[in-house]
């Protein structure tokens, strides 16, 4: 049994501070289906990026997370992309106060008021989905 005081209060949604986390690839950056998809082929999309420069601006702290080199063939291999999407979000001009990928960084998933990721869905779109599947 739980007392009523061992409970905090979620900040998720206050007007205050948030703390965002931000993916990259298929969120704030696209790929050309005719190309091979390498990181470095990524094309930054501004509509994106301006939005995330205004929540910087406004105060929000912004953590770009990424999968980039957590696979086990990159692990394996060594490959850590770390410094290289460091430059290429610096290059993009991208705001933000944290930068997580898949082979350095805080990749253990921090506390987030928000996530911003091209994989995430609620649970009720996750229910038409699986609607639609027949499920």
């Amino acid at each position: 049994v739980y007392m009523a005081n061992e409970f905090h209060t979620a900040n998720i949604y206050n007007k205050g501070r948030k703390f965002v986390l931000v993916d990259i690839d298929e969120t704030i950056a696209f790929y050309d289906p005719e190309l091979p998809r390498t990181y470095d082929k990524a094309m930054p999309n501004r509509d994106h990026i301006n939005i995330i420069n205004e929540m910087y601006d406004e105060g929000h702290y912004i953590c770009m997370w990424t999968a980039r080199g957590g696979s086990e063939s990159s692990k394996k291999a060594g490959r850590c992309y770390y410094d290289f999407t460091m430059k290429q979000l610096k290059d993009w001009g991208v705001k933000f106060h944290e930068l997580s990928t898949g082979s350095k960084g805080n990749y253990i998933k921090p506390a987030a008021d928000l996530v911003l990721d091209d994989k995430a869905m609620t649970i009720e779109q996750l229910k038409v989905m699986r609607k639609l599947d027949g499920k």
